[in-house]
């Protein structure tokens, strides 16, 4: 079974909350096998509108926490990058976030259109990954000793590896669940 299990920040947390949200989830008996990173998209009328926004730099050091703390994670951009620009995703991406949610209709509020995620994605010299096949994933849970992994990635997740930097595509690898 994968386990998918992150958090949202940005809702008027302390750096300390960030930590500890992380530091449960690296201590877990296995990592989950994907980590989303929300950033709190603010929604008028509910109790979290008006909240401070969180510093970009922040976000992007939650990110680079959990890579370091899950290596072997898909550590997902999820809620919130559609008020994100090209270059805080960038900065995620190259703090360790290894995969993004896609589609309008999977979260509650608005995602970046598929083509624009495809165009940032041509620009950092990123690619998607290939969907695993149920062999793929029946070898990575007989290596790693988990009763059972999906059979591939989500329809609503984008795994992406590096298309041009052996160093980075090493660091990706390493931390890429489909190549455990």
């Amino acid at each position: 079974m994968n386990v998918c299990c992150g958090g949202i920040v940005g809702m008027g947390e302390t750096p300390k909350d960030r930590a500890e949200l992380l530091h449960i989830l690296a201590t877990l008996p296995e990592h989950p096998q994907s980590v989303p990173i929300n950033q709190l998209v603010q929604v008028a009328g509910t109790p979290l509108a008006g909240t401070a926004p969180l510093d970009p730099f922040d976000f992007v050091r939650s990110v680079a926490v959990a890579r370091i703390l899950m290596p072997r994670a898909h550590v997902r951009l999820s809620a919130g990058r559609s008020e994100m620009s090209d270059e805080l995703q960038a900065l995620c991406f190259m703090a360790g976030a290894n995969s993004v949610f896609y589609g309008e209709k999977l979260l509650t509020t608005g995602n970046p259109d598929t083509a624009h995620d495809l165009r940032l994605f041509e620009r950092l010299g990123i690619r998607p990954e290939p969907p695993r096949s149920a062999a793929q994933s029946a070898e990575i849970a007989a290596k790693s000793g988990s009763a059972a992994h999906s059979a591939s990635t989500p329809a609503a997740a984008l795994a992406i590896t590096p298309a041009t930097s052996a160093s980075a595509s090493a660091r990706t690898a390493s931390a890429s669940p489909a190549t455990a």
